[in-house]
């Protein structure tokens, strides 16, 4: 008989485990933000080229991406915490390894490809299960939370990492995320237990009696494609994974990897230009939050619509500006709200298009998609820049892509469960 170990707070315990989520989450964006922090001093440290190092960051943003949907699956069939402690020693240890790397290979391999695979597991999918999970109401609200971590993570703690490089080098940084992952695991460990029910619960908000929906069993990696098969047929997927290619081109992909270099190209110091990045961060707390309050309550496609309107706008107008601070804090303000307030509504429209127990998984997916935008964006613009010299084309090109997405997420219908397929 199956001894059922009861935890404090009731029903209420599902908040503590989306804040030890929103911690984990944190730690994930902080890493795949350091690479935008090390760019310059590893520049200079090793010769290597902008472009070389961008392409690090690219393959990490890509696998982050593509990791997501099997990484979701994996959690449905070998269980959230599992997979969440494996991630954090992962992220420990490939980080950790590259203090001692001295060639571009080493950088790609510990930075790009295991970091890439171990944050892809701590990252927006992680959110969405353990939301579908413990949740019935107050979805928006709680995804927009947890995804209000992921790019608060990234951008909130750059002031801090700049501070370490100028204080101990590139390496400090590495040290400081290896450390923090792996004080991360016996939270994990000791707080996340695998579903409510493990310990007598029902998810928050869900009626006396009702049991929740188990997700796909078996095979993860059979499960994913199986998930993508299935969605790939319908409108809705394409549209969402279109919008959400370009909602990484134009956020960590572009902004979180290279605004800092940018900022460097244009005479500020790398811990000022950390520090807007941080006010975009803090900032995108309350607009992502937000988001997931106004999803709650009204059609995510117009809010979609807004949200990439603005993001649009707001790219074309940067590179215009005479980069003081009246103007920076402009930008920093409008573009921090709508730094990735996306997510909320994209995920409830995937949630009504294929279900609780698909959803996370297609959702992976479609997250893959926005990793994919972004990690074309990180190598692109390092490309431009090393061409051009400059990064303006690169930013008026990126708005432009914005309001495209703007434009398409007034086409997803909103049919739940059954959408129609692509026409053959």
């Amino acid at each position: 008989m199956k001894i059922i170990r009861r935890r404090p707070f009731g029903q209420n315990y599902a908040f503590v485990v989306a804040g030890v989520i929103f911690v984990c989450l944190l730690a994930g964006a902080g890493l795949r933000a350091a690479p935008g922090v090390m760019m310059l001093p590893i520049e200079a440290s090793f010769g290597w080229s902008r472009e070389t190092i961008s392409l690090a960051a690219a393959i990490g943003i890509l696998l982050y991406g593509l990791t997501g949907p099997f990484a979701a699956a994996l959690m449905q069939s070998f269980g959230i915490r599992k997979t969440l402690i494996c991630a954090l020693l992962l992220m420990s240890v490939s980080t950790g390894a590259s203090v001692f790397m001295s060639a571009p290979w080493q950088y790609v391999a510990t930075w790009g490809v295991f970091s890439g695979v171990a944050s892809g597991s701590v990252a927006m999918v992680l959110g969405a299960t353990v939301v579908n999970r413990w949740f019935v109401t107050n979805r928006g609200l709680m995804m927009g939370l947890l995804t209000a971590s992921t790019a608060t993570g990234t951008l909130i703690f750059l002031p801090g990492m700049a501070a370490l490089v100028e204080w101990g080098g590139w390496q400090a940084v590495v040290v400081t995320v290896a450390i923090v992952s792996a004080a991360l695991v016996p939270l994990a460990y000791f707080l996340i237990p695998e579903r409510p029910q493990d310990i007598g619960l029902r998810p928050y908000g869900a009626p006396e009696g009702e049991l929740p929906p188990t997700g796909p069993q078996g095979n993860a990696l059979a499960n994913a494609f199986n998930a993508l098969f299935e969605a790939a047929r319908t409108k809705t997927f394409w549209y969402l994974f279109a919008t959400f290619f370009i909602c990484g081109f134009t956020t960590n992909g572009l902004v979180g990897t290279h605004m800092i270099a940018f900022c460097g190209d244009m005479g500020m110091p790398a811990v000022q230009a950390a520090s807007l990045l941080a006010m975009m961060g803090l900032f995108d707390l309350f607009g992502t939050t937000g988001s997931g309050w106004l999803t709650d309550r009204y059609d995510p496609r117009k809010l979609l619509f807004f949200y990439y309107g603005l993001r649009g706008i707001s790219l074309m107008f940067l590179p215009f500006t005479d980069f003081n601070f009246y103007s920076l804090s402009i930008f920093a303000m409008f573009y921090g709200l709508d730094w990735i307030a996306t997510v909320p509504p994209t995920l409830k429209l995937a949630n009504e298009a294929f279900g609780d127990r698909k959803a996370p998984i297609v959702f992976g997916w479609i997250a893959a998609g926005h990793q994919l935008g972004a990690a074309s964006a990180a190598y692109f613009a390092g490309y431009m820049r090393t061409v051009q010299g400059n990064y303006l084309d690169t930013f008026i090109f990126a708005g432009a892509t914005a309001i495209i997405a703007a434009v398409i997420s007034l086409m997803i219908g909103r049919r739940k469960r059954e959408l129609e397929p692509l026409a053959a």
